[in-house]
């Protein structure tokens, strides 16, 4: 599938916002990709899974790992196309750890599989977590790299869709110059 393909499949999503928003990397943006509203479609989510999962079907590894919450589902489903293992990571404490009830083996060799990327701030994390089990990273699959591909995880790593939009630091926002009421998507989807 090519990235214009995907990328018209998000936007018949409504996963493409135009506004005011605040990131969860603190960056401000005006352009949004609203990720849950993929899942809302879950053909949709299996054409994107299949794609992530075309791309490392020729590489060996055990478990597939995403962070909680965006990223579960889509995980999920591409270890469920490769048939491997799945666990994923949630924050306790404000700080990045694999979920109870799932492990790591050490020497195990790990696909991270993510939403959409910005900083790239979960999937360090993620990475921090693989790394303390003593286990292996073969790569990073997303189906958004909204950093224009300047994210380096020191992996390769398969976005479906890479976009350059611009962020900014809310001391340096255009948009709060303007006065422009700014939103915190996801689960809140409350002006701040």
């Amino acid at each position: 599938m090519t990235e214009k393909e995907i990328e018209k499949i998000l936007f018949g999503c409504g996963a493409f916002l135009k506004g005011h928003f605040l990131l969860t990397s603190g960056r401000h943006s005006e352009f949004y990709v609203e990720k849950i509203k993929i899942i809302h479609h879950p053909e949709k989510v299996r054409i994107l899974c299949s794609e992530l999962a075309d791309k490392f079907k020729n590489f060996n590894f055990d478990v597939v790992i995403s962070p909680a919450m965006g990223g579960i589902v889509l995980g999920y489903e591409v270890a469920k196309i490769l048939s491997k293992k799945f666990i994923f990571t949630q924050r306790e404490n404000n700080k990045m750890t694999i979920r109870n009830g799932f492990e790591l083996s050490p020497n195990e060799e790990v696909l991270i599989i993510e939403d959409i990327v910005t900083t790239g701030g979960s999937v360090f994390e993620v990475i921090d977590c693989v790394k303390k089990a003593g286990s292996k990273i073969v790569g990073v699959g997303l189906i958004v790299d909204r950093s224009g591909g300047k994210v380096n995880f020191g992996v390769q790593t398969k976005p479906l869709l890479t976009l350059d939009i611009e962020t900014f630091l809310p001391e340096d926002c255009p948009l709060c110059k303007k006065n422009i009421p700014i939103v915190k998507p996801g689960a809140s989807n409350k002006k701040i």
